[in-house]
Parts: C-alpha cells; sequence; structure tokens
C-alpha cells in the first residue's frame, strides 16, 4: 500500500489525489493547507492520516481543538509543511501547493528520498535546475501531474535516448478569453477570467490559463525536467483538451497522449507509475468528442507567453523573477486591485526593473522573488 503525504490537500489537486487514492486503496499519512478549517477536518475525519497541517498558526489552533478527540497529531506553519513532506512512513509526496512556498518541502521530501508527483509547477520555474540536480543526487524520481507534463512523460515511455527527441508540443486550451483581440480584454472581470471552458482547477491557475503565463510556466517546467533547450519546446492552441500533449521524434513520427479532461487521470499515473491503476474517469469515445483543431498562440493579445519564454532563454534569477511578479499581480487581480491586461504589464515591469544573477542558489533565488513581488506591489 502506497503511503502518500499531500501538501496541499483542500485545494483541487489536493481534492481529486485523495479521489484517487479512495479508488486505489493507497494511505494518506500526512495532509497540509493554508486555512481551510472545516475542509481539513473533514479530511482527516475520513483519511485518519498521522499528521495535519496548516500553514496559518491560528488556523492550526482552531483545527487541533476540532481534532481533539482524535489520533490525528496537528501542525503549523513552513515546520509543519517541512514535516510533512519528509515524513518517514510516506514514500511518495504529492506537492500540490501553489507557488513558490512549494520550493522548500519539495527539497526536503527530495532529500528524505519520497517519490515526487509534482504538482506545484512553481518549484521547477524558479529553481529547475537545483532540484533537478537534487533529485539526481538523491536517486528520486520526480513525476509530473500537470496534464500536459504527465503527457509528455507518457510519450517519453519509450524513448530510449533522448536524442532522439525532436520537439516537445505542449497544447494549451487558450483559456477563457482565446480569439478575442487585446483591446477586448481592457475590462474582463474576475469572474470572467475564473471560467475556464474544460478545466476545474484553483483561482490562481485558472488566471494564469486566461493570461496563458500558465502555458509560459509549463514550458520552463518542460525545459527543466526533460532537460531540453527552448528551441526543442513549442506551444499549440487545441480548445476541446483532449490531445494533452505530444511529442515529435527525430524521425519525424509524432505521439499524442489523449483523455477527458480530467486531472484524476494524470494524478493517478505519477502515483501509480511504472505501473496503471483502475480507471478513475470517464472513457474517452472518440465518435463524440467532435473535431479536434490546433492554432497557434496569438502573442499580441496575450503577451504573458512569450514574457515567459524570453525569461526561460535569459536563464539565472529570471524565471523566479517572473513567477514572483506574477504571483503578486495575479493575486493583485483577484484582490481587484489591477485590471486584468495589468498582470503581464507589471509582470514585464519587474523582469525590465529586477537584476538577473546567474547560476543562483537557493537564497538568491527567494531574494529575487521577493525582489519581483516588490516591484509589482
Amino acid at each position: 500500500m502506497k503511503q502518500i503525504s499531500i501538501l496541499g490537500s483542500t485545494g483541487s489537486i489536493g481534492r481529486q489525489t485523495l479521489d484517487v487514492i479512495s479508488a486505489c486503496g493507497f494511505r494518506a499519512v500526512a495532509l497540509t493547507a493554508n486555512r481551510d478549517v472545516a475542509r481539513m477536518e473533514a479530511q482527516c475525519r475520513q483519511f485518519q492520516p498521522e499528521l495535519a497541517v496548516m500553514m496559518d498558526p491560528k488556523a492550526a489552533e482552531e483545527l487541533r481543538l476540532a481534532l481533539a478527540d482524535t489520533s490525528v497529531r496537528v501542525a503549523s506553519g513552513m515546520e509543519g509543511l517541512m514535516e510533512a513532506a519528509a515524513l518517514p512512513s510516506a514514500d511518495t509526496v504529492v506537492t500540490a501547493v501553489v507557488g513558490i512556498v512549494g520550493l522548500r518541502p519539495t527539497l526536503a521530501a527530495i532529500h528524505a528520498g519520497k517519490r515526487i508527483a509534482l504538482a506545484n509547477k512553481e518549484t521547477l520555474v524558479c529553481a529547475g535546475e537545483l532540484v533537478m540536480d537534487e533529485a539526481d543526487r538523491c536517486g528520486v524520481d520526480i513525476v509530473p501531474v500537470d496534464s500536459e507534463h504527465s503527457a509528455i512523460f507518457q510519450c517519453l515511455q519509450g524513448c530510449k535516448d533522448r536524442g532522439e527527441v525532436k520537439r516537445l508540443i505542449l497544447t494549451a486550451s487558450g483559456g477563457p478569453f482565446w480569439g478575442k483581440r487585446r483591446e477586448e480584454l481592457e475590462g474582463v472581470t474576475v469572474a470572467d477570467a475564473l471560467h475556464h471552458p474544460n478545466w476545474s482547477m484553483g483561482a490562481k491557475i485558472t488566471v494564469d490559463s486566461a493570461t496563458m503565463m500558465n502555458k509560459g510556466l509549463e514550458f520552463i517546467e518542460a525545459m527543466r525536467l526533460y532537460r531540453l533547450p527552448p528551441e526543442k519546446i513549442s506551444v499549440l492552441i487545441h480548445r476541446q483538451s483532449i490531445v494533452h500533449s505530444l511529442v515529435e521524434y527525430c524521425d519525424n513520427a509524432v505521439l499524442a497522449q489523449l483523455g477527458t479532461p480530467d486531472m484524476r487521470v494524470p494524478i493517478e499515473y505519477a502515483l501509480t507509475w511504472p505501473n496503471r491503476g483502475p480507471a478513475v474517469a470517464e472513457a474517452l469515445d472518440l465518435t463524440a468528442c467532435g473535431a479536434l483543431t490546433f492554432a497557434h498562440p496569438d502573442d499580441e493579445a496575450f503577451p504573458s507567453l512569450p514574457l515567459a519564454i524570453e525569461a526561460a532563454k535569459r536563464g539565472g534569477t529570471a524565471t523566479a523573477i517572473l513567477n514572483g511578479a506574477n504571483e503578486a499581480a495575479v493575486g493583485r487581480f483577484l484582490a481587484g486591485e489591477i485590471g486584468f491586461l495589468d498582470i503581464p504589464r507589471l509582470v514585464a515591469h519587474a523582469l525590465e526593473t529586477v537584476p538577473v544573477q546567474m547560476s543562483p542558489d537557493l537564497e538568491t533565488i527567494l531574494d529575487a522573488d521577493q525582489a519581483a513581488r516588490r516591484a509589482v506591489q
């Protein structure tokens, strides 16, 4: 029986991971959240983990009182998150927290020898080379949970030599605003941005999908995860979200992974790889899914994607600056402080004003993140 720690269990990916755990007969040994006490209490009563962690200390105290009649131990803050990541009884850690907060616990899990089911793309965006080097040093597998990277991972299973890969092709739904001109996006609201046509996701990643920054972050993640240069990665708009990504080989053969847009499929594969578990999603009916279309991104209407690709090419702390600025800008947009198109404007401002450091260590990366956030505020 797999023993799993879920970092971010009350979020969208975390809840779907618990669905998969139930279907597969695995055990959740640690659950963590930010401040959703009610949902965390319900999860703890259902799954009976050893450890529950709330990032917010007041929420942790409230949870501790709520679970006083159980054997669940409650911890708080980054210290608790790191403990959950390195819990001795866990063999796999699902990193489903949002943002750079996932970086330190991911490294802690790697140093503890856990398999990483990676749903926190910001970890590889900000510190991908450092994280992958540590995973290699510790002999730890990092298996992606993002649907696009899971698709690529699956399509690479028969690849004997990475030199056979000509190109990775990431697909993007285009979000709720695909087809609109830039001037039409000036007045869109938070509610508009959160109305994704295909996927059910958390607020931050849904806004990132609307700006196309999500695909930019995945572009950087693909470079780090598969150790390929930017010229070997491309993006196509695929509105139907049926083809989750593709790999083109040197002989021009193209392999694609298809399926219904259900995150439980890549979550399960990350937990069961190299095997496959029971079906947790509806089967894909090719006769009912309609025509499958592909188009090039619109960089003028959605400048976040080219900003991310340029940061990837610059290297060093440029990607940490990009990510920190985007997190802060999306937070301001969700709070109603700025407009939708102010998000890429503020990210561009941070990239222009915050100095880029090459070959950074962890502290330099975290400093760049904070400087980017200050630039956006």
